[in-house]
């Protein structure tokens, strides 16, 4: 007897755009199509829960920060929790600093707000922070210390370190999950502390 047919159609829908909207963009430095990295975050929220807002507020989580989509748009397309789950999500860039100036400020508010942020919420960042982990594991060794160069992180491999261990105290109320876990030994993989 086949399996029931699960409906995917909102979480289709939320596919389609976060591609579209990232169409022709390349993964900093990787060589390959952006989506990618959207896809893997909505592939590890899927490992902790089956809610198709939240694997779509993983997929669409890069869509406002790196785009030109808006929130407005997100809650209009997808409602207002997939959109409170995607701004949850979203660096908030400083008027009149860069990226390199504000990156410290920007990361410490975004650890607060994760530390802050409900459950769900929680799942969608640590989609997105241990795709992010894997890929810096990767990198790191192929390329040793020349991968902090890609970044706008002042401080290098120092500033990765406290930012990446201050997610993973942020996001501890997930701990036990396989994600998680992994993130957990990812930071300590790269920053061997």
């Amino acid at each position: 007897m086949a399996d029931k047919a699960l409906d995917t159609t909102f979480l289709d829908k939320a596919i389609k755009f976060a591609t579209d909207a990232h169409a022709g963009i390349e993964r900093r430095g990787k060589g390959f199509p952006y989506i990618v990295h959207p896809l893997e975050a909505m592939a590890i929220v899927a490992t902790m829960t089956p809610d198709q807002e939240l694997l779509a507020a993983a997929v669409l989580h890069d869509t406002v920060e790196d785009t030109d989509v808006t929130i407005r748009t997100l809650k209009e397309h997808f409602g207002d929790r997939v959109a409170s789950l995607v701004e949850a999500e979203s660096d908030v860039f400083i008027d009149g600093l860069n990226e390199t100036d504000s990156w410290r400020t920007r990361k410490q508010a975004a650890i607060d707000r994760i530390a802050n942020a409900p459950q769900e919420a929680k799942m969608v960042a640590l989609g997105d922070k241990l795709s992010n982990m894997r890929a810096i594991a990767r990198d790191y060794k192929r390329q040793g210390d020349k991968l902090w160069d890609l970044f706008h992180a002042p401080g290098g491999k120092a500033d990765h370190e406290w930012h990446y261990r201050g997610l993973a105290a942020s996001l501890e109320s997930l701990e036990g999950t396989d994600a998680y876990d992994e993130f957990k030994t990812l930071i300590d993989e790269v920053f061997k502390k």
